[in-house]
């Protein structure tokens, strides 16, 4: 019994108010609280820290960017410009090839003839791999918005309001006009 006794005595010693009581919950919850502050704002300025290192990288980025883009604008025509190259190289040789001295004139002229049609063929080549491609009119119905007429004269044989000769070439860049056929258009039969 003594026992007992002991321990209600010390429990009667270690006894605590209420007002004790809530004051020790006070600091422990101020201490968790300002420890939870300090994490939120340890947080906070890692996030700001990787939206300021993610927005520089967007920066950088769009520099790279407009520096590329500016570079592929400057150089467009460059595989363009390579492919007529080989058209030049070709003049050159028919042009040379037209002066030579010592060759009959009419074997010289039909050579530069013939060096000239296959630089034409090339060159078209060139211009059909790049999707430029020729607008056939002539014998088609007029259309104003592929057709340049230059006049019109009467025809017997191609009706009216067709595109009886062709002056210039109309062209044709994909599904873009580039260039409108010149045209002389039939104003059908004369009677």
């Amino acid at each position: 019994m003594s026992e007992k006794k002991n321990q209600e005595k010390v429990l009667e010693d270690v006894e605590v108010t209420e007002e004790e009581l809530s004051e020790v919950e006070e600091v422990a919850t101020e201490d968790s609280l300002e420890k939870q502050l300090a994490d939120a704002l340890a947080d906070a300025a890692e996030q700001k820290d990787q939206v300021l290192r993610i927005a520089a990288e967007f920066e950088n980025y769009k520099k790279r960017m407009m520096r590329e883009k500016n570079t592929a604008m400057k150089y467009a025509g460059e595989h363009i410009f390579r492919e007529i190259l080989a058209t030049v190289d070709n003049l050159e040789r028919a042009i040379a090839q037209g002066e030579t001295k010592d060759v009959d004139p009419r074997q010289a002229l039909e050579a530069l003839l013939e060096g000239v049609k296959l630089t034409l063929k090339s060159l078209v080549a060139a211009l059909e791999k790049f999707e430029v491609t020729p607008i056939e009119s002539v014998g088609e119905p007029f259309d104003p918005e592929s057709h340049e007429a230059l006049t019109m004269e009467p025809s017997e044989t191609v009706p009216a309001n067709h595109v009886l000769n062709e002056f210039e070439k109309g062209y044709q860049y994909k599904d873009r006009l580039l260039r409108a056929a010149k045209v002389i258009v039939s104003a059908g039969d004369e009677k």
